[in-house]
């Protein structure tokens, strides 16, 4: 939909995620550390085929809102009458659509059969945001400058979160490449709302002026500003977890440091008294 709507739609699917991933990671994360376990609690597993599941039900909702809407093209593709494609550009966003969904499927398919490979989650995740830039590259050329220059400002985030996933392939469960998928989605989902805000006025006032340069010198500013919110957002939210995780310790028990000095005093004096009765004997 080329229109405010066409780009709010996807920015509340990607700022969703984004900001569910800069809670669960920073979770995940650290009541591993906590509790000394190497792989991953089974509830997390549990919650990446929920993941999957909302994948797909926000997928199905994006494809049918392009293809639906009044001015779609009602699934079809090439017009015999006018010899002309129909709504070529509904149809880009509906194929965005489709892969993401089908990065749910996977994500799903991961978590109840064994014989799904290791690492194909992220890699069809990888290979959806790749398809999301390629797709969003041609989307915009030949338009005027201000509407390329705010789409390839996108295109950063789209390829370097498509490069991050790549990366988690290889290197499963690394908080780092995480907490960067997380920021890059937030970013992702709020350049989309800013790009319709630029573009479409949807709450009145004068249109931008697509060719005065000092406009793209601002939104180049305002994107980084967009990273600097993302940052902040992912500080909070890790500082959180982390907290929250310390509060639920204490009300459990003592702190894990703690009572691991308490076992370590424990072990030491039951091997003091094991020696010391040997002796006697």
């Amino acid at each position: 939909m080329a229109n405010f709507k066409g780009h709010a739609l996807p920015g509340s699917f990607f700022l969703l995620f984004g900001l569910w991933w800069s809670v669960k990671y920073p979770l995940q994360y650290l009541s591993q550390k906590v509790n000394k376990k190497s792989h991953r609690p089974h509830c997390f597993q549990r919650v990446d085929a929920i993941e999957g599941g909302i994948k797909i039900l926000f997928s199905l909702i994006g494809m049918l809102a392009e293809q639906f809407v009044p001015d779609g093209p009602h699934l079809y593709l090439y017009s015999g009458e006018k010899h002309d494609w129909v709504k070529l550009m509904n149809w880009q966003h509906t194929t965005m659509y489709l892969f993401y969904g089908l990065s749910g499927v996977v994500d799903v398919f991961t978590f109840i059969s064994q014989v799904v490979p290791q690492g194909l989650d992220r890699l069809m995740l990888a290979m959806a945001v790749f398809v999301e830039g390629f797709l969003f590259y041609y989307h915009v050329l030949h338009r005027p400058m201000l509407d390329q220059h705010i789409h390839s400002l996108l295109l950063i985030t789209i390829f370097a979160g498509a490069g991050s996933i790549l990366l988690e392939v290889f290197l499963r469960d690394n908080i780092v490449l995480e907490m960067f998928r997380a920021h890059i989605t937030i970013v992702q989902g709020t350049w989309f709302w800013q790009i319709g805000v630029v573009l479409f006025q949807p709450w009145g006032g004068p249109m931008w002026d697509e060719n005065d340069h000092s406009n793209i010198m601002f939104l180049t500013m305002c994107f980084f500003w967009h990273w600097a919110a993302a940052v902040a957002i992912l500080a909070v939210n890790y500082s959180l977890a982390y907290c929250c995780l310390q509060r639920l310790q204490r009300g459990s028990g003592e702190p894990y440091i703690s009572l691991g000095v308490r076992q370590q005093k424990c072990d030491s004096s039951s091997q003091a008294a094991f020696l010391n009765g040997s002796d006697e004997d």
